[in-house]
């Protein structure tokens, strides 16, 4: 039988060292030449099954540490190099294996650096916050991945392009479609007669990772199976929108004056986006119809034929002079917390209104998919908002799969409940709403039971004699 080798160099050293060996000590005890020792330390031999029966007996050497790698230093530093600002600095994991190998205690420290970077990111980003409550500019954000500064661009100005907002309603005029014909088949058409596109749905297995592709050689625009019919739509929506109205997408990118080409790219994306749910649900026709609805998402998507999520975008972008809605805000997020999107008819209320208390009700959202949550809450400051929040399910998934679940949090401002349709599901005005703050670190609420972490503001109220309701009580 073949004997098993194992190159475990840097452990063997480490025994060495820490056992205050020299290697000539170590290389008599173990049987074998201080020059053999010497190549093993340096994983230029192996270590043989003798040699890891011999360390056993004679230093009572755990075998199963000799022969595992680091793993829990590993696995730390993998997920420290997936983050977005280092991900493209290594080719695989075998360095990594090496770093936690022969230099424990520099991998400890690659470790505690970025625990504090992560830590001091989270706090300048805390405090900027904080100040632009208090109505101060700062530029402690610090260095930014594109998709960031994208990000801000978008929550900090009105979600409102008009430019984009009338091309698209000209164009769909242009269509000229009656009551009841179907816009999918309209713009297809239009692909088709116009640019020689044709569109085509392929199965899961022919595009297990993509939502869309477009072949230039075959002119055709391949999309996924998993999408739903509404987001097919908007595919195809997005790709009239790119080749029809390409000119007004560009002027619009140019005026966000973002800082890399990587940004641009990005923000064309969502400039598309916006673009192709304007098409999708022109806005006279729109606006007209929320208020009859007094803005039921339901009623809309019905009456356009398209998602929950897509009505839900398209009422924060009601603020055309002379015809404006309600100024609703959104955010959406998965069931860790994560932001994949804010928005807002007057930019997202950062705020004053945060969007980071865990006692919103789109947390409660995943225990109840599908539900819509409705409820009034009201800030420290006495900003009260009407929110509704509902689950959002991703592509659809194989067998086997875990869904892609999302929740979205719409919101207004609790002056505009009497022309919405969801206040009816509102406790009588005598009943208080619910007590939120900005995020736990900005927010001065004090025995809040759903406290995650200490003000900024605050010192923590540490009393031998008197504990609070939450670990994080302050003075």
């Amino acid at each position: 039988m073949a004997e098993r080798k194992i190159f475990a160099g840097p452990r063997v050293r480490r025994i060495r060292n820490g056992l205050g060996l020299t290697q000539t000590a170590m290389a008599e005890a173990l049987e074998i030449s201080p020059s053999y020792l010497n190549l093993i330390e340096r994983n230029q031999r192996p270590l043989t099954v003798q040699l890891l029966l011999k360390l056993s007996s004679v230093y009572k050497v755990d075998l199963d540490g000799l022969q595992g790698e680091a793993g829990g230093s590993t696995s730390q530093l993998r997920e420290i190099f997936a983050d977005p600002l280092l991900s493209g600095e290594l080719p695989g994991d075998q360095e990594l294996i090496e770093v936690a190998e022969a230099a424990p205690n520099a991998a400890s420290g690659i470790i505690k650096l970025y625990r504090a970077y992560r830590e001091q990111a989270a706090r300048l980003s805390d405090l900027a916050d904080l100040l632009a409550r208090e109505g101060h500019e700062t530029s402690l954000s610090g260095a930014r991945l594109p998709i960031d500064e994208v990000r801000e661009v978008f929550e900090r100005r009105p979600n409102y392009f008009a430019r984009l907002d009338e091309a698209a309603e000209a164009f769909h005029a242009g269509l000229g479609l009656s009551a009841g014909d179907d816009l999918t088949v309209a713009l297809k058409t239009w692909l088709r007669s116009t640019h020689g596109i044709v569109v085509r749905a392929l199965p899961v297995q022919a595009m297990p990772s993509l939502r869309r592709r477009y072949d230039r050689h075959s002119m055709r625009l391949f999309l996924s199976e998993r999408l739903s019919p509404f987001d097919q739509m908007r595919e195809v929506s997005m790709e009239v929108v790119l080749l029809a109205l390409g000119e007004d997408v560009q002027a619009e990118l140019e005026g966000l004056e973002l800082s890399s080409g990587e940004a641009r790219r990005i923000a064309r994306f969502e400039l598309a986006r916006y673009t192709a749910h304007a098409l999708m649900m022109p806005y006279g026709a729109f606006l007209s119809a929320a208020i009859r609805a007094r803005y039921d998402i339901d009623v809309l998507r019905a009456r356009f034929n398209v998602s929950f999520e897509q009505v839900a975008n398209r009422l924060t972008m009601l603020q055309r002079p002379g015809a404006t809605g309600v100024s609703f805000f959104m955010m959406e997020i998965d069931n860790a917390g994560n932001r994949f999107r804010r928005a807002g008819a007057t930019g997202f209320p950062q705020a004053k209104f945060g969007g980071g208390c865990p006692k919103l009700n789109v947390h409660a959202a995943f225990a109840q998919p599908g539900q819509i949550l409705v409820e009034q809450v009201e800030m420290p400051d006495g900003s009260a908002f009407l929110t509704l929040s509902r689950t959002l399910e991703g592509p659809q998934a194989s067998f086997g799969e875990r869904i892609r679940r999302t929740a979205l949090l719409i919101g207004c401002d609790a002056s505009s409940r009497d022309e919405v349709a969801y206040a009816a599901a509102l406790p009588d005005r005598s009943v208080a709403p619910i007590a939120i703050g900005p995020a736990c670190r900005l927010c001065e609420r004090s025995g809040c039971l759903a406290r995650a972490e200490p003000p900024l503001t605050r010192p923590l109220g540490l009393d031998e004699m008197v504990t609070g309701l939450s670990a994080f009580d302050f003075q």
